[in-house]
């Protein structure tokens, strides 16, 4: 299945996606769309023949629990109301606790690495095919960037990953800008993990820009890609040719110009590695690569395909099924029936996935063999997100609180889990300041008053309820 060249979909630069030249497809945050409610651009693109594709962030797959089978249907759902090819998420844990730890549910409102263990893929890979099995449309999963690494692994991310596609047939969304995070923040080499993982099961490509700061990289998807990102999509398109690739940008978009720019360089970055490995199938078996340090990539004897130096990897759809209809049945792997992950193996992952979210959110000690400092780092790094996050979808807290509201949040975050989601948060927060008379201003208050009664009342006010609200108001201002 071929997509071409893409760009993830965001409301504020919805405009600028539809004036985008040569397109061929966009992703979304399936979170961020409503089945029913889809927005008019996103419609118009695909009136144009311009696919979709929902990128989930929230299903948790690489949590010690099984996925929610709300969350399931609800990328089912979006799947299917904008005639996707194919579903994506993360190889990661973004919650942790609950039942199996008999604690509070602690969120972490970002993707947390999983550790590459064998207990970690056996957990992994029974959640997978749930999520195979509850999906209309083939499942891709991404690779994450990291800051943090588990102690005592057992596996690279390149022996993980093909494990995983061994054991589920599920595709790979391979993200280079995470490849080169996770080499400047954890010393991984890009091209030893391209080395060892399946390239025929990639279903598309993820490229971003960050930034980095102090020895860390962060991958902040709101600067320019650099160029040892595209070094590393090079090497990449040296082993195979993607069926897709797209630009991911999330916050500080540039104008449309620079956009075009960007997927221009993708472009040409793609057709100069995919030369080389043209010429390299018929002169030489090891391409040469860029000046960036990376491994060269492993030699054709080892599987690259040979006649007439034309022959591309095979499609993936001989390696597993990926998408089946719902409720088809166990997956299965060649003659190797797929067991479940017994419950004392959940329960080691659940806990120590706990251990370490709980010293990242709610300041408990740090799990024995972790990094204190890049926990530090880490932790701070959430409560920043946090604070963003809830500044977007509830606007009307910065306004009331004005410059006091990002460093009264971080006090507010440094030992409050979120519980329940960014907007139960922003309720939690505001609750938290009223309760403890954290609002010095009288005016500041009775707002941040009048705001959380809107939103903490069993059922959202009334017309009439508002237009009374707005009156007293006024007259409480004159």
């Amino acid at each position: 299945m071929e997509l071409g060249i893409g760009i993830g979909w965001r409301p504020q630069i919805a405009e600028t996606v539809e004036r985008l030249p040569g397109l061929d497809w966009v992703e979304v945050v399936a979170e961020n769309v409503c089945p029913g409610h889809l927005p008019p651009a996103l419609l118009r693109l695909r009136s144009r023949g311009v696919r979709v594709v929902p990128h989930g962030v929230s299903l948790g797959l690489g949590g010690a629990d099984r996925p929610s089978p709300r969350r399931l249907a609800d990328l089912a759902e979006r799947a299917e109301a904008l005639d996707a090819p194919l579903v994506t998420e993360h190889i990661a844990f973004v919650r942790a606790g609950g039942a199996l730890t008999a604690s509070p549910v602690l969120e972490a409102g970002h993707l947390l690495p999983v550790p590459r263990t064998w207990d970690a893929l056996e957990v992994l890979c029974e959640n997978v095919r749930i999520a195979q099995d509850s999906l209309p449309v083939p499942l891709a999963l991404e690779n994450i960037a990291a800051l943090i690494s588990w102690p005592d692994e057992e596996l690279t991310e390149g022996q993980f990953l093909a494990e995983l596609v061994e054991r589920t047939g599920v595709r790979l969304l391979i993200d280079v800008a995470n490849l080169h995070t996770n080499h400047v923040n954890r010393g991984e080499n890009p091209s030893a993990a391209l080395d060892e993982l399946p390239v025929e099961a990639i279903a598309y490509v993820h490229v971003a820009g960050g930034i980095e700061r102090d020895g860390v990289w962060h991958d902040t998807h709101a600067h320019p890609v650099t160029q040892p990102v595209l070094d590393v999509l090079s090497a990449l398109r040296a082993r195979v040719d993607p069926p897709g690739v797209l630009l991911e940008r999330d916050d500080d978009f540039p104008a449309g110009a620079e956009l075009e720019r960007e997927l221009a360089t993708i472009r040409s970055t793609l057709t100069a590695a995919g030369g080389a490995l043209t010429a390299a199938r018929c002169v030489s078996p090891t391409p040469p690569l860029p000046e960036t340090g990376l491994l060269p990539p492993r030699p054709a004897a080892w599987g690259d395909p040979q006649p007439g130096c034309t022959a591309a990897p095979p499609e993936f759809e001989a390696r597993g099924s990926g998408g089946r209809a719902p409720g088809s049945g166990r997956h299965e792997v060649g003659n190797r029936p797929a067991a479940g992950a017994p419950v004392p193996t959940r329960q080691r992952l659940a806990l120590a996935q706990t251990a370490l979210l709980s010293a990242l959110v709610a300041g408990t000690p740090a799990p024995q063999g972790f990094d204190g400092r890049r926990l530090r780092v880490q932790s701070r790094a959430l409560a920043a997100k946090r604070a963003d996050v809830v500044a977007k979808i509830a606007p009307e807290l910065p306004e009331i609180l004005g410059t006091g509201y990002r460093p009264a949040f971080l006090a507010y975050a440094g030992n409050r889990p979120m519980h329940a989601g960014y907007r139960r948060d922003a309720l939690e927060f505001a609750e938290h300041l009223l309760s403890t008379g954290g609002v010095a201003d009288a005016e500041a208050r009775r707002e941040l008053t009048l705001w959380w009664r809107e939103r903490a009342a069993s059922r959202p006010p009334g017309r009439a309820t508002r237009l009374v609200r707005a009156a007293r108001a006024a007259l409480a201002g004159r």
